[in-house]
């Protein structure tokens, strides 16, 4: 189940985060760049707070950090799903829209079908899955736009980390920043 939240965080945690000027950094991962800035224990520990009580379980966060995309930063489609993070498998992910939208195109996160495999990801008859996404991450003609989720300030969006995924568009004229984490369920 896909579900949003609009207004998650408090007012004081979201502007903690407009108030901050610390840069993002680049963060390498194979073949791709993220530019990233950790968050505060303090941060951590409402977001788990708010999904637990979402979920009605326990929430263990595997990884946790916000994401800044922008012109020239972070640029690639790189549609995709969320497997193995720090050698576990998240059940969702989320994102968490920090700043407010200037534009007025279409923007958030999208979900994906591919053409020839679905909409999600399954073990059976991928034996070479991460080549399927290295190969195909970027070839639009190879997937079908299924759904935006707008961007908005403090909405946070869940899903289950198998769906493929992006974010939308590709590109950005203002930066795009996001907290994403990780988690599973208990």
């Amino acid at each position: 189940m896909i579900y949003f939240i609009d207004n998650f965080l408090s007012q004081e945690l979201l502007d903690e985060f407009l108030q901050d000027d610390s840069e993002f950094f680049e963060f390498p991962t194979g073949d791709k760049s993220f530019w990233v800035r950790l968050p505060s224990d303090k941060f951590n520990k409402y977001v788990i707070s708010e999904i637990e009580k979402i979920e009605n379980k326990k929430v263990k966060n595997i990884l946790s950090f916000f994401r800044e995309a922008k012109e020239g930063q972070d640029d690639d489609w790189r549609i995709h799903n969320d497997s193995i993070i720090l050698n576990e498998q998240p059940d969702r992910a989320i994102v968490l829209f920090m700043e407010s939208e200037e534009s007025n195109e279409l923007n958030g996160t999208a979900f994906w079908r591919h053409k020839k495999y679905g909409d999600i990801y399954t073990k059976d008859g991928f034996e070479n899955f991460d080549e399927i996404l290295k190969t195909e991450s970027e070839k639009r003609e190879a997937w079908t736009l299924k759904s935006v989720i707008g961007y908005k300030q403090n909405r946070l969006l869940s899903y289950p980390c198998r769906y493929f995924h992006s974010k939308y568009p590709n590109e950005f004229k203002q930066p795009r920043r996001v907290f994403v984490m990780f988690y599973k369920v208990y």
